[in-house]
């Protein structure tokens, strides 16, 4: 063989040679992946098991579980998983955060706690004293005590019949939360209760979703007197409450935000029934400010004398300086929402800054809207509308109120039929209001009538009345005042005005 083909032999071993080495490491690298997909398949199927209860609880719904819980948070058991059953207590059980650390309880979805004793079933307790502002948190919260969470679990108390069996368990709550810090309630049913969900004395960062709070002989959710900033309600069925449904009482509130929920009939339902209200947010003796309601069906309720779908009364007091001044509360949106079936469906009292658009109401069987004693309102496009659908609500009146306010504006409100003997819209005692572009149908004995109204301006409007027989009274009537204009307006009906040099009308089509 001669050196060249020595030479070639060599080259082509080494070339055979890569080419197996190549191949080996492709086939380890294929089969690899194969095995480590194959474990993620198999790992995936594994189910989570059963967990089994903690030392010391039945949950049979007979025996008292409550020190066998409190015995379980006490060893700072950290995740508590609940199996299916139903766990009596018979007393409170306390989760004190600092001594306990990070804790959760999980019922994942089978799971009661049936609280017959008084008071809540669960009190969640830390010790945050500070605002939302991380640097005012102590570094203990975030080592033992920062969010809080109970999750997928029913807590009940005394049903209808064991309350007229003067049964125990009558002023059983369902959570009570005190100095938490990011607490969060999430997929609950809460049912037979005094308070759903009571939140006192201070909280920050408070998170309530996916929760069915329903036919409680208290509040639903309760600001009680607390200083609480930053808590979301979303997403949550909150009904047949007989104290309401979302209540603030008092306190230091900013920045609720409700959206997305299906608020109902939180209220009584007889003749004698006290005033109450699907939410209702009260400043008296406190401040509540800075408020979203969004998206949520708020209804029924009408047979409580009293009752509104959402009531503020924004009358309240702050402290600066060292000084305990009045104020009007507000910095309030009201949008997107549907309202029906109540005496109010919106009830605004000395309330300063509220937005009210978008919202479709109906069946408001005194008004629709009532805003007295406020300022700095913006009442945007909203429908209130007699739809024959609910023909049978034909005695609702529907109409809205505007009374001793100022500075505010209403604009591309459309309002349709409203009864009663009232004009659709009343303005009363106010003063430097814009009314402009909107839509009054149907509306007798008046579409609009100013009462003592001064420097305003109602313009730009579309009223019309086809309503059989014939109408004779008037689509505007201005009594007492001074300085208004009504300009532009479409008024086939006329306008009525005790004294025409008190006023500038112009450009108004009567025909």
């Amino acid at each position: 063989m001669t050196r060249i083909s020595r030479w070639l032999v060599q080259v082509s071993l080494i070339g055979l040679g890569l080419g197996l080495f190549v191949t080996c490491v492709w086939l380890l690298n294929v089969s690899s992946g194969s095995l480590v997909a194959q474990t993620v398949k198999e790992e995936g199927a594994k189910k989570e098991p059963t967990p089994s209860k903690p030392r010391g609880l039945a949950g049979d719904g007979v025996t008292d579980d409550a020190p066998g819980l409190q015995k379980a948070i006490d060893a700072s058991a950290g995740a508590i998983v609940l199996p299916t059953g139903t766990y009596l207590l018979k007393k409170t059980v306390v989760i004190d955060l600092a001594k306990v650390g990070f804790t959760s309880i999980d019922g994942r979805g089978t799971a009661t706690l049936k609280m017959v004793g008084e008071g809540p079933a669960l009190r969640i307790v830390g010790t945050h004293g500070g605002t939302a502002d991380p640097n005012s948190v102590k570094p203990g919260v975030w080592q033992k005590e920062r969010a809080p969470l109970v999750r997928d679990l029913e807590i009940i108390g005394s049903s209808a019949t064991d309350e007229k069996n003067n049964a125990d368990g009558i002023e059983a709550d369902g959570i009570e939360a005190d100095g938490t810090m990011q607490l969060t309630l999430r997929g609950l049913v809460m049912r037979h209760l005094r308070h759903a969900v009571h939140l006192v004395n201070r909280n920050r960062n408070v998170l309530i979703e996916g929760c069915h709070i329903y036919e409680n002989r208290g509040i639903g959710v309760f600001y009680d007197h607390v200083n609480l900033h930053q808590s979301n309600i979303n997403g949550c069925h909150i009904s047949y409450c007989r104290q309401g449904g979302v209540v603030n009482r008092g306190g230091d509130v900013r920045n609720i935000h409700i959206s997305g929920c299906d608020i109902e009939a939180n209220m009584g339902d007889t003749a004698d029934s006290p005033a109450a209200a699907n939410i209702f947010l009260d400043c008296t003796g406190g401040s509540v400010a800075e408020v979203a309601i969004v998206g949520c069906t708020i209804q029924h309720g009408s047979k409580c004398p009293d009752g509104a779908n959402i009531r503020v009364w924004g009358e309240g007091v702050v402290e600066r300086k060292g000084e305990r001044l009045k104020f009007q509360c507000g910095h309030i949106t009201i949008a997107d929402n549907v309202l029906s079936d109540v005496q109010t469906n919106i009830e605004l009292k000395q309330a300063r800054g509220v937005t009210i658009t978008g919202n479709t109401l109906w069946q408001g069987y005194k008004h629709n809207l009532v805003c007295e004693n406020c300022t700095q309102l913006v009442i945007g496009s909203n429908l209130m509308e007699r739809n024959p659908l609910y023909g049978y609500t034909s005695e609702a009146n529907n109409t809205a109120v505007i009374k001793n306010c100022s500075d505010s504006t209403i604009s591309g409100l459309q309002l349709h039929h409203p009864m009663g003997g009232e004009p659709g819209l009343l303005v009363e005692k106010c003063q430097r209001l814009n009314i402009t572009g909107c839509t009054f149908l149907d509306c007798r004995p008046a579409a609009v009538e100013l009462r003592d109204v001064s420097d305003s301006r109602l313009s730009d409007c579309l009223i019309q009345d086809d309503l059989k027989p014939a109408a004779e009274s008037a689509a505007v009537i201005i009594r007492g005042g001074r300085g208004n204009m009504v300009v532009d307006n479409r008024v086939p009906g006329g306008i009525v005005v005790d004294d025409k040099n008190a006023h500038h009308m112009e450009g108004n089509y009567q025909k």
